[in-house]
């Protein structure tokens, strides 16, 4: 794998980028984090397909992370 690729599949806690989202459920930030990556274009970016179609939870914070970071670019 090439500098600034990313692996496949989710990332490990420790090198996920981080956010405050306090008081959210786990799979809601781990959605609100892999949408807002992917909305920003960076390495991190990544969208669980098994978990978005499964996991409402996972498919809101997707969402919504989503949404809002595009929104910033």
């Amino acid at each position: 794998m090439g500098q600034g690729q990313r692996p496949s599949g989710p990332l490990p806690p420790s090198v996920r980028p981080a956010y405050n989202l306090s008081g959210y459920p786990p799979a809601f930030k781990d959605g609100y984090i892999d949408g807002c990556e992917t909305a920003k274009k960076t390495s991190y970016g990544h969208k669980d397909g098994q978990r978005f179609s499964t996991d409402h939870q996972y498919r809101a914070g997707w969402n919504d992370g989503f949404s809002l970071c595009h929104d910033k670019r």
